[in-house]
């Protein structure tokens, strides 16, 4: 294997969008196995999040084993690989009760919904992921490693007060930060931390690209997008229209901060801005959203084994056709055409 330091460098930006998050490991998976990136940070949300310390945490228990970069990054893949299977393979024995029981399959608890809320149904805010988060992910170790290897993670989640979205990174990055990245807000309490409440990231950042922007020094981001954009049939039923504003209501920051990176970069291709002063971002993506699509938004609350591995089966084949189209674009090109979503 090439030193780890010639190897190119890529960031990743993964969505959440509840189990649909086991394509996004099959996607990593298959970058993984391949070996031939360095990722220096990932930004993620929901289950995009769980994913994102997932990998990390395999790149931080290899750097404490290696002071060898080339070492240390080909052992981070095989144990980011491993943290992924674990996370996902535990995803799958828990099944529904990770997600929530889905409320459009059960009229009696969408019903419920409009009257009781998690601090009526769930008052302990009982969440079997937070054990399997803490038994997959050493938190410790990651929010303090600092080796080049180890990538730079940041978690979006959304302050209840303010309806702002906040990056936790560091030493702020957390088991809490997760389980606040992945609180429906229907289904679960508010995450507390440090006096503020949480809900879910996919309000305010689905994921948040600005943090790769400004605190890493890569200008390649790979986006594991798995809500789709464009919905070809026109919703007429209750379910089906609930189900598309909820995809565009998560889309809406992304789709913001696409349409600000196209901007910018654009304005330096003319010479209209300072390349000292702005940063021109190579966007690339592997769509999801076209592929899961026919699985409706209620399958997100699906988590059976079964199915894992489907969705697992799906993001791999999209990964290697993303490696075999676009690998030499990488440090090159943009693949992601933002003002049209080609």
């Amino acid at each position: 294997m090439a030193e780890a330091a010639a190897m190119p460098t890529l960031n990743l930006a993964l969505q959440g969008g509840g189990s649909h998050g086991a394509f996004t490991w099959g996607v990593l998976d298959a970058l993984l196995e391949d070996g031939g990136f360095v990722f220096e940070g990932i930004s993620g949300t929901s289950a995009g999040a769980m994913n994102a310390v997932a990998l990390a945490h395999g790149f931080a228990q290899a750097a404490l084993r290696h002071e060898d970069a080339a070492d240390a990054h080909g052992e981070g893949c095989a144990l980011a690989r491993e943290a992924l299977r674990e996370l996902w393979k535990g995803v799958g024995a828990l099944g529904s009760l990770l997600w929530g029981v889905p409320l459009q399959g059960n009229p009696l608890l969408a019903m419920m919904s409009h009257w009781l809320s998690p601090y009526q149904t769930n008052p302990l805010g009982i969440n079997p992921l937070r054990g399997l988060l803490e038994r997959v992910v050493d938190f410790d170790a990651l929010s303090h490693a600092c080796h080049a290897q180890v990538p730079k993670v940041f978690v979006c989640a959304t302050n209840v007060r303010t309806g702002r979205g906040e990056i936790f990174s560091g030493a702020r990055l957390s088991a809490d930060a997760v389980m606040a990245s992945a609180c429906l807000p229907l289904m679960f309490k508010a995450v507390p931390i440090d006096g503020e409440h949480y809900w879910d990231g996919g309000f305010s950042g689905n994921p948040a690209l600005y943090p790769l922007i400004y605190e890493t020094r890569c200008a390649d981001v790979l986006l594991v997008q798995i809500n789709p954009i464009e919905h070809l049939d026109l919703p007429d039923t209750a379910p089906e229209i609930m189900e598309r504003m909820n995809e565009v209501t998560f889309n809406a920051s992304l789709l913001g901060e696409l349409r600000a990176i196209d901007f910018v970069r654009r304005l330096l291709e003319q010479g209209r801005l300072d390349p000292q002063q702005y940063r021109g971002m190579r966007m690339h993506r592997v769509d999801g959203g076209s592929a899961l699509a026919p699985l409706g938004s209620a399958s997100k609350t699906r988590a059976d084994m079964g199915f894992v591995n489907q969705l697992f089966d799906l993001g791999r084949a999209e990964g290697l056709r993303w490696l075999a189209r676009h690998r030499d674009d990488v440090g090159v090109r943009h693949t992601l055409h933002l003002t049209d979503n080609r």
